[in-house]
């Protein structure tokens, strides 16, 4: 037996020692250690194989290492982790080729720096995680915040409203007149087309151009002293409701004197 054999051989006499559940033996010249990290995490496993392959010029030159999986329960690794964790560990092995003692130290030393890397790799991803739901957390304020601050009121969104606000309160009392004749008696019902079709054209489009403008004038008349910085939703739909109410009440008044004279 070699000099370099002898040495690996008493390596693994301490290895097994050390690690008598964690260590198994796979050849002459290769073993694989369960590592994992100092003080698991339950919420995120992480335990793996770190393979050990050693050379015929061990302990002169490093052992090949490798990680492998365990199973699903066990964790994986992500992108680019297996390499910077190899990577960390053969920058702890290779000054060790220089100290006396290399077969059990280099062994023992290049285990116990895996359980610590593995150990900065799950903070890592813990502080990813939770990084990541602060951004969340911050968005979603963000966009409540945003809801709740409503559309800021100028001219031009002013405008805008008041186009939808009216062509809705149009579209509203032309529901309601129509639910109304279907609702009236036959004989009321032919008196009111008969009505209708004696209207001259010039009277038809004053009559539609009423119905289209009769609230405008609350919007026109004074517009120019409107304080859009003080025009509040509140106030918006307070005005709405009353335009409502007043058309709804200046519409009854038309009903019960057309019923008086006949």
């Amino acid at each position: 037996m070699s000099d370099n054999q002898a040495i690996l051989e008493e390596e693994f006499e301490v290895l097994e020692s050390i690690f008598p559940d964690e260590l198994e033996k796979l050849g002459e010249s290769s073993v694989r250690i369960r590592i994992e990290p100092e003080e698991p995490s339950a919420s995120h496993p992480l335990s793996l194989y770190l393979n050990v392959d050693y050379p015929a010029e061990y302990p002169d030159v490093i052992p090949e290492l490798a990680l492998e999986p365990i199973d699903e329960e066990s964790g994986e690794l992500r992108d680019g982790e297996e390499e910077r964790i190899l990577r960390e560990l053969r920058t702890i092995a290779h000054p060790m080729q220089a100290e006396e003692s290399l077969g059990m130290a280099m062994t023992f030393t290049v285990a116990s720096a895996a359980r610590e890397i593995l150990a900065v790799v799950v903070g890592e991803r813990w502080k990813k995680e939770r990084d990541e739901e602060d951004r969340k957390a911050a968005e979603y304020e963000e966009k409540e915040a945003a809801r709740t601050r409503g559309t800021p009121l100028t001219p031009a969104t002013f405008n805008d409203w008041r186009k939808e606000f009216m062509a809705a309160l149009k579209a509203k009392r032309e529901r309601e007149e129509e639910d109304r004749v279907k609702a009236l008696p036959p004989k009321e019902k032919e008196e009111w087309k008969r009505r209708r079709d004696r209207l001259s054209g010039r009277q038809l489009f004053e009559q539609s151009k009423a119905l289209a403008t009769s609230d405008e004038a609350l919007y026109e008349e004074g517009a120019a002293e409107v304080d859009f910085s003080q025009y509040s939703r509140e106030q918006r739909e307070a005005d709405r409701r009353r335009a409502e109410e007043e058309e709804e009440n200046r519409r009854r008044g038309l009903v019960a004197d057309d019923s008086d004279n006949e």
